[in-house]
């Protein structure tokens, strides 16, 4: 009697358009606040390695809450990621990462591979899809495989890019590594493009600005550059 009523109810649910409204509008309102309205962030591929970099500036709508928010994390020597997006819900992946990169290390006596971490940030967004966590990442790396950059959007979707870019200066950062980014270039001939790429952003963007962070993984480990290194990069 009980799945015979369930059966019914759901046929009724199924056929009422009403409901189907209802639950699209839902939907759609929740993708809605999804929509990422600061920062700037960029990943690249290089032969020898990966460079991260963003921008530094946090904001609230138009008001600009922090100056030099940090958006680029170290996750291991190997492993790094960037967020956009609500930095509480960001900062949740990236503790949740970096705890289970440290667990793989010590029960495999090995690295996490970096495909491992996105997917592990992958399952963690898609399990959280019906509140979805706001925030749009990027992991990239190098293990044996060579070097890699995951993009993942607030659903858990996960793509493999070359270059990516996220957040609302992203469509002027992706104008800059469109015309000057080439694949199989070492990481000192990317290493200006990127540099132009997020100024570019933070010149064009209101929610982009004040400074930026770059970050190169390579085979020598997780470095991040020195302030005189970025504005050397910046002049040349």
């Amino acid at each position: 009697m009980e799945i015979t009523s369930c059966y019914f109810l759901a046929v009724e649910i199924a056929n009422n358009p009403s409901f189907r409204e209802t639950k699209n509008l839902t939907q759609n309102n929740a993708a809605n606040k999804l929509v990422l309205k600061g920062t700037t962030t960029v990943g690249v591929v290089c032969k020898d390695g990966v460079i991260l970099a963003s921008d530094t500036r946090v904001t609230m709508g138009y008001y600009v809450a922090h100056k030099f928010g940090k958006k680029v994390y170290q996750i291991d020597d190997h492993l790094g990621m960037t967020i956009a997006g609500t930095v509480a819900d960001a900062q949740r992946v990236v503790d949740i990462l970096a705890a289970n990169a440290k667990l793989y290390k010590i029960k495999m006596n090995r690295p996490i591979p970096v495909s491992a971490a996105a997917r592990l940030v992958a399952n963690l967004l898609f399990s959280a899809r019906y509140l979805p966590l706001a925030t749009q990442v990027l992991v990239g790396g190098v293990d044996t495989t060579g070097p890699h950059v995951f993009n993942l959007d607030p659903y858990g979707s996960l793509t493999e890019e070359k270059f990516v870019s996220t957040g609302s200066g992203s469509p002027v950062a992706y104008g800059v590594l469109e015309d000057r980014y080439r694949e199989n270039m070492l990481i000192k001939e990317v290493l200006p493009t990127i540099v132009k790429a997020v100024n570019s952003a933070m010149k064009r963007d209101i929610a982009s600005g004040n400074s930026y962070n770059i970050t190169v993984i390579d085979n020598n480990g997780y470095r991040e550059l020195t302030k005189e290194e970025k504005n050397k990069l910046l002049t040349s």
